[in-house]
């Protein structure tokens, strides 16, 4: 992990709370409507921010619509999208809207599942969102410079019927490596890193900017949205004084629980929502702390209370349970079971794991070195880069069958795993129940851990199977699953 200081500054003032139920207000403006249509129309350019605050250069970037994160889209549950994407790089570029279950054509893999966005050309993506929750959208192509240079944003699906908050609150959490000048910093696919760790950054935003406070108000119930958009970084939140309540996960209502050991474990492009009342005191602050990495905790912001009376003397007495989606439920007792093993990366002596891989149509065998071969491999084969065309599923499930997944990480490092098209039910870890009704998209596992899932193999199509630090997919940790 890079250690140099996270710099905290000021950042820009936000809207104050107020009273009564402001269910959306607090949530950033849609992107621009096209005239006389009712499609949106996000455009990939490069741009600039002042990610590390006021006094400090602003960053040379690339952005959706211009801003750090990209304009929120906001979609309803069951009714269908038509999103228009166009790309101003000067490379080619596609749109993943990760944890969304729509149709295979949709799914924005280069090669797999569409051809990729030319510059200058534009794609239309159209889906019916079957489920509420709090989703992201960022690049397949080119993934981990796109992706690290800012091309991110949040997609929240709303409830038919509003969920009871007095505010709804996105913070889309990010780091990025920044040089002393405000410049990104060079290096991407540095092969040390990408056997290790992956590229973590040297300064975190909330929102696009560092962040010293976020304005609350004593008595005040927030329905806040989490989101990891880093590249690597994994975070462990702390809310000192406040108890949140997790109530979904990658946009999956769960049974409303406290986070264990108090720390929301937030890897990379995982979603946490949480229920936060707000009883602390009138005027003061209290620190939202990550301290993931050992001897390396820092302040994400601080919860700034109003010096204002109380919105109201106790916690709202309304059900925290959010409506459950239309999620198949799988059949455990007939699944068909299988074994998906994580390999490679630098072990603790400074070799790499040995496997038998497969990078394109050929073998490699034996010792991976820190040559160009791939670092990582599943079930000894490897898949690099972003997705192409003719990639051979690892597995394929016939359409409408359950299917357990018995994810096993024989690596030393972490891994949030992602699976397109599906959510999973996280039924074990390491042989221990998993509670609360857990259905993930993004499975974080750490070092040696064994994981069990299932799902209904109903949405069909080749779909992704990859790790999300995005040094360790373009280097093998990635592989097709298909439902036929």
């Amino acid at each position: 992990m890079n250690t140099e200081p996270i710099d905290l500054v000021s950042r820009r003032s936000l809207l104050r709370a107020g009273a009564g139920l402001l269910l959306t207000a607090a949530l950033p403006p849609l992107p621009a409507l096209a005239a006389g249509s009712d499609e949106y129309r996000i455009v990939a350019a490069p741009a600039r921010a002042r990610l590390a605050g006021s006094g400090h250069p602003e960053t040379d970037v690339w952005a959706y619509d211009g801003t750090i994160p990209g304009s929120l889209v906001r979609l309803r549950q069951g009714e269908k999208a038509r999103l228009v994407v166009e790309n101003r790089l000067d490379q080619e570029t596609t749109v993943h809207w990760h944890g969304i279950r729509l149709p295979n054509a949709m799914d924005g893999v280069p090669g797999l599942t569409q051809s990729p966005i030319e510059p200058g050309e534009s794609f239309v993506y159209e889906f019916t969102p079957p489920d509420a929750g709090t989703f992201w959208y960022h690049p397949h192509a080119n993934s981990l410079e796109q992706l690290g240079r800012g091309l991110a944003g949040a997609v929240i699906v709303a409830e038919r019927e509003p969920v009871v908050a007095d505010r709804d609150l996105l913070w889309f959490l990010a780091d990025w490596r920044l040089t002393s000048e405000g410049g990104i910093a060079s290096g991407f696919g540095n092969r040390m890193e990408a056997a290790m760790s992956g590229r973590v950054g040297n300064t975190v935003t909330l929102n696009g900017q560092v962040s010293e406070g976020e304005p609350v108000r004593a008595g005040e119930r927030i329905r806040l949205r989490l989101v990891n958009g880093s590249l690597a970084r994994i975070m462990a939140l702390r809310f000192e004084g406040h108890t949140p309540l997790i109530v979904a996960i990658d946009g999956q209502p769960c049974d409303p629980h406290e986070p264990e050991r108090e720390r929301i474990l937030l890897g990379p492009a995982m979603r946490i929502d949480v229920m936060l009342d707000m009883q602390g005191e009138p005027g003061r602050r209290y620190a939202v702390i990550d301290d993931f990495y050992d001897g390396l905790s820092y302040p994400v912001t601080q919860l700034a209370y109003d010096a204002g009376p109380p919105m109201r003397d106790h916690p709202l007495d309304t059900p925290l349970d959010l409506p459950r989606n239309p999620l198949p439920e799988p059949d455990i007792s007939s699944a068909e079971r299988h074994d998906l093993t994580l390999q490679g990366g630098m072990m603790g002596g400074g070799a790499m794991a040995g496997t038998d891989s497969m990078m394109g149509g050929g073998m490699m065998h034996g010792m991976m070195d820190m040559g160009g071969g791939p670092a990582w491999a599943i079930n000894g084969m490897s898949m690099t880069g972003d997705g192409h065309a003719g990639m051979q599923p690892a597995l394929t499930f016939q359409r409408g069958r359950s299917v357990i997944l018995v994810l096993r990480n024989e690596t030393a490092w972490w891994h949030p795993m992602h699976f397109h098209g599906h959510s999973l039910a996280v039924l074990s870890r390491n042989g221990m129940p998993v509670p609360h009704r857990q259905w993930q998209d993004t499975v974080l596992m750490a070092p040696k851990d064994v994981v069990e899932v299932a799902f209904v193999a109903d949405n069909p199509g080749d779909w992704m199977l990859h790790c999300h630090v995005m040094d360790h997919q373009m280097t093998g940790l990635m592989t097709v699953l298909r439902v036929a």
